[in-house]
This record gives C-alpha cells, sequence and structure tokens, in this order.
C-alpha cells in the first residue's frame, strides 16, 4: 500500500470528505484486504462519526429472494450489494431521482447529492418507482469513529472525489474503480490499469 497510498495520494489535492463524495481504496489493500479496489460513498461525516456504504461488492443473493418488492425496480444486476463490514443485519437502498424529477422533501426521501437519494425501506417501492431510474439494496454499512476517517486519508489510504449519480447503478459488466480513477486528473487515470491480481502483471 505504501507505493500507492504513501506516495500518490498523500501526494495529490483531493476534496474534502461529506455527505455524497466517493471514497476510493488504493489498489492492493482496500479496507484491510477485505474489499480490494473499493469505492465507498459517503452518507453521513461529523465530529462523531462517519457512516458510508461500499457501492461496488455484489453479493450472490438476488433481490427477489429477500425482498421481492423492491425486485422490479432494482438496478442491474438485480442483486443485495455487501454495504460494508458493520451492520451486517442492516438492509438500506440508495436510489437515483430521474432527471427533471423533483424530490418535492418527499418524507421517506433522503437527498444525499445532486440525484442521489436514500430510501426508506418502511417505503412501498412502487409509491416511488415513478420517480427514480433505479434503486440498488445493499446489506451493512462502514462507520468511524471521531476522527478516524480523516486519519486514513491523510495516510493515504483513501482517494475523496465528487460521486456522480451513475456511480450508485453501475451495470455488473463495469468496473467501478476503474471508471472513477479513470475520470480524475493526472496521474490517478494510469493507475486504472493496476491488475487485480499484481500477479498477472
Amino acid at each position: 500500500m505504501d507505493l500507492f497510498g504513501d506516495r500518490l495520494y498523500q501526494a495529490l489535492e483531493q476534496s474534502e470528505p461529506e455527505p455524497g463524495m466517493l471514497l476510493v481504496s488504493d489498489p492492493i489493500d482496500g479496507m484491510g484486504g477485505v474489499f480490494p479496489r473499493s469505492i465507498l460513498l459517503l452518507l453521513e461525516h461529523s465530529d462523531t462519526h462517519s457512516m458510508a456504504v461500499v457501492l461496488n461488492q455484489r453479493s450472490d443473493v438476488a433481490v427477489f429472494n429477500v425482498l421481492p418488492a423492491w425486485a422490479e425496480i432494482a438496478a442491474k444486476p438485480p442483486a443485495v450489494f455487501i454495504g460494508g463490514m458493520h451492520e451486517q443485519r442492516a438492509v438500506s437502498a440508495l436510489g437515483v431521482l430521474a432527471k427533471g424529477v423533483p424530490m418535492d422533501d418527499h418524507p421517506d426521501m433522503l437527498r444525499v447529492a445532486n440525484r442521489i437519494v436514500r430510501i426508506a425501506m418502511s417505503e412501498d417501492p412502487g409509491s416511488v418507482a415513478h420517480m427514480l431510474e433505479g434503486v440498488r439494496i445493499f446489506q451493512g454499512l462502514h462507520f468511524w469513529g471521531p476522527g478516524e476517517l480523516e486519519e486514513e486519508i491523510a495516510a493515504g489510504e483513501w482517494y475523496v472525489t465528487p460521486a456522480l449519480p451513475s456511480d450508485v447503478l453501475t451495470p455488473g459488466n463495469e468496473d467501478l474503480w476503474v471508471n472513477v480513477l479513470r475520470r480524475q486528473p493526472m496521474p490517478l487515470p494510469l493507475f486504472a490499469t493496476y491488475p487485480e491480481d499484481i500477479g498477472d502483471n
């Protein structure tokens, strides 16, 4: 991790962490090796804690098998995603508002950034389907205590950058980690070619 994190992430100017920002892990040891090449979306960030969800770790569980009412509006691939190592029983939904659709202070939606929204699991999916491009279902979350996320960023473990709505609904045949790196300032796009297994190099 030293070659990538300490010499690259620490050397680059990046955005401050806040809700709606992405955390891009280094390619070797993302989240302690549990979720390498991971992309996290910050949902909450304050002096007391930070909370995020991993966007690119798909499970083998189909949404239809556990939450059939949500399956119809689940984005492809319609699987439950592993949102983090904490709160493993917690299930959450992220959606992307359709272009031009106002949220109108919907009581069961909370805007994260631009068109990205958190949707209460108590919500009837049918009542919001017309407002959304799609929904992603997550099980688990990732938490940091006071100052912990800032320490990890300072150590070069994360690159902080704004999220796009399309990041939440990335199709299964695309590599979100690669996509996010490719749209960053140089030299980060060069590292998008870093192999998943260094032995392949």
